[in-house]
């Protein structure tokens, strides 16, 4: 089978019916409004969000519509993702069921500020780095 992959998530969302587009979209809004910077990919065939590293990806499927914001979001709003089917770093929303866009909202700012830590944590430890070990000019 020679399926072509979409180059980008406007290709993507349009790949589906108009249900499942307005959906998809409308996550999408969620995720810009949340995370105006963040740039968006395609990456394991999915949108991505990427704004200080990978931030959530979603997708589309059958039945459902995965939402991956890798293992720290889904154990941060454990109680929350509880009545979906979820894993490690997934979470399913059934398309028979509303789509809880405002958990998505939480899930991405918690997710946004989780990068933006990370980075943080980078810089200080090059500064004390730097600190410790201070190159000396002759």
């Amino acid at each position: 089978m020679n399926q072509k992959l979409p180059a980008n998530i406007d290709e993507y969302i349009n790949s589906f019916p108009k249900d499942v587009q307005l959906i998809l979209s409308n996550i999408r809004k969620v995720i810009r409004k949340v995370a105006p910077n963040a740039t968006e990919a395609m990456r394991y065939a999915i949108p991505t969000f990427i704004e200080n590293g990978n931030l959530v990806h979603f997708a589309a499927f059958k039945k459902h519509i995965g939402f991956y914001a890798l293992p720290s979001g889904n154990l941060a709003f454990q109680k929350e993702i509880s009545k979906y089917k979820n894993g490690k770093g997934s979470i399913q929303f059934p398309l028979d069921e509303p789509i809880p866009y405002t958990l998505i909202k939480k899930i991405v700012q918690f997710r946004l500020k989780e990068n933006l830590g990370k980075i943080k944590k980078k810089v200080q430890k090059k500064k004390a780095i730097k600190l410790k070990h201070p190159i000396t000019k002759k």
